[in-house]
């Protein structure tokens, strides 16, 4: 589920700025590298702290107009997506040991 939030922060980036799909995966990725942040361990938390911390800096070193607005944009759709994400995930298991131990 980690590197799904990782997949759908990258294309969203690209989505809502000129970056190809190279290019947001690379800037995403060195913005979790400088926060010392694994795409195998992300959480939306923490992906939300790197694009209201750091993604804005990543994005306007490579020419992104109002890149504070683009991040919120950004963290605004994964907030929706991250839900229809755990609703797929059901399976996982965590899920599972949860609904056995009644929880």
């Amino acid at each position: 589920m980690a590197a799904a939030f990782f997949d759908i922060a990258a294309e969203l980036l690209g989505e809502r700025t000129d970056m190809d799909r190279l290019a947001a995966r690379g800037t995403l990725r060195l913005a979790l590298k400088e926060a010392g942040l694994d795409v195998q361990n992300l959480t939306v938390p923490q992906l939300r702290a790197v694009f209201e911390k750091l993604m804005p800096k990543e994005l306007e070193a490579r020419g992104v107009s109002d890149a504070t607005a683009t991040c919120k944009a950004v963290m605004d759709d994964i907030a929706s997506a991250a839900s229809t994400v755990d609703l797929e995930d059901s399976n996982s298991p965590d899920e599972i040991f949860k609904r056995l131990g009644g929880n």
